[in-house]
């Protein structure tokens, strides 16, 4: 997609967003400052070998893991990119966008060291998104076992979904994307265009929305989603916060609630990729309205509030990842709702696929490209 200047949604019922960008002329990290609306910062490059990375997760020994989407889950330790990927990663089935996903660390790491991966998995009906679940051991991954798969399977390699995140009641949430056929993102007989909650080892949580309804897969939290790239928790509330996709325009920021339905596609901002129509209503009783949605889109990717101490001005902010807008952006809600964003780094950095903060207070990115970076935001 070519990049274009941000608009304001044209739309009627939406004000105009307050929109700043960061001023800065260098095409890369460690040369010189940026200076944005609330905190000068440098963007400094920690390694260009990765390819295709997609997600990262921190651990207590301060050690990184980062997927890259071919099938390897590598380790960033003492400055540097271990060569060697960590064994026991389940098999991958790879495509367009499908691959190895998502990494996230059990709420009780330090104590059991279990993450989960989500994935593409490959099979005879084609593949599917999948959850593994498994012990971090010296070198490697053991007792891999796979605990959740998007159901039923379809064959498709587009608008996947596949982040992972916990609650503070230590449930599981994952994003399934539509797969690129919209309207199964409200039929409750599948996964696509949902967000599941799940126990720790995979099974249905009881107060699940729709446990006990025939028809409706018990592990639906909320649906109606497009592709869903960014899940996080609101350090306060607890809430969940999403962002996902829309199609040509109707990117969206959401605050999920249970058994909510977030309208897609018989609600949208966004278009065909062919300019053709989806539908002309942006508003209907029953379906929640998102907090922020991009006209033209942004392809927003990953997703975290920022808490840290070494940027105090950007305290409570949302960041996120935007592909074709080719920058980070800071994003300022007041409760659950959108107040203001800003454009940080735009244009120094293809694909911004995860942005996450880092225990020593730092915003961390990785760029989903074949010569793919990590790179660091440091105060200037």
């Amino acid at each position: 997609m070519n990049r274009r200047h941000f608009l304001a949604a044209a739309t009627a019922g939406f004000a105009a967003p307050t929109i700043v960008r960061a001023q800065g002329r260098r095409q890369d990290g460690q040369q010189g400052a940026v200076k944005s609306a609330k905190a000068s910062f440098r963007l400094v490059t920690l390694s260009h070998d990765l390819e295709q990375p997609w997600s990262m997760a921190f651990l207590p020994d301060g050690r990184m893991l980062i997927t890259e989407r071919p099938g390897r889950l590598r380790v960033f330790a003492n400055g540097k990119l271990e060569r060697t990927p960590l064994a026991g990663v389940p098999q991958v089935h790879t495509g367009s966008q499908a691959g190895l996903l998502d990494v996230c660390l059990h709420p009780r790491f330090a104590q059991n060291r279990v993450l989960y991966l989500s994935y593409m998995s490959p099979g005879a009906d084609g593949p599917t998104a999948t959850v593994a679940r498994a012990e971090l051991g010296d070198g490697g991954l053991r007792g891999t076992t796979v605990i959740f798969e998007a159901l039923p399977r379809r064959w498709g390699n587009a608008n996947l979904g596949s982040r992972i995140v916990f609650d503070r009641a230590g449930l599981m949430y994952v994003s399934c994307g539509d797969r690129f056929q919209m309207q199964l993102a409200q039929d409750l007989r599948d996964c696509a265009g949902k967000i599941v909650r799940l126990r720790d080892d995979g099974s249905i949580p009881p107060d699940n929305p729709f446990v006990g309804r025939p028809n409706v897969r018990p592990e639906i939290f909320s649906w109606g989603h497009r592709n869903p790239q960014g899940l996080t928790l609101h350090p306060a509330t607890g809430w969940i916060w999403e962002v996902e996709h829309g199609p040509k325009g109707g990117d969206e920021l959401n605050v999920l609630k249970a058994g909510a339905n977030y309208g897609w596609p018989r609600v949208t901002y966004g278009t065909n990729y062919d300019g053709s129509i989806i539908t002309n209503t942006r508003h209907l009783d029953g379906m929640e309205d998102a907090l922020r949605t991009w006209v033209p889109s942004i392809s927003p990717c990953g997703l975290t509030f920022y808490t840290g101490d070494k940027f105090p001005n950007w305290k409570g902010s949302l960041f996120t990842g935007a592909l074709s807008a080719y920058a980070l952006f800071r994003i300022e809600v007041d409760g659950e709702r959108y107040v203001s964003e800003e454009r940080l780094i735009e244009g120094r950095l293809p694909y911004i696929r995860d942005v996450r903060q880092g225990p020593d207070g730092l915003l961390y990115l990785v760029t989903h490209s074949d010569d793919g970076g990590l790179f660091r935001l440091e105060p200037a």
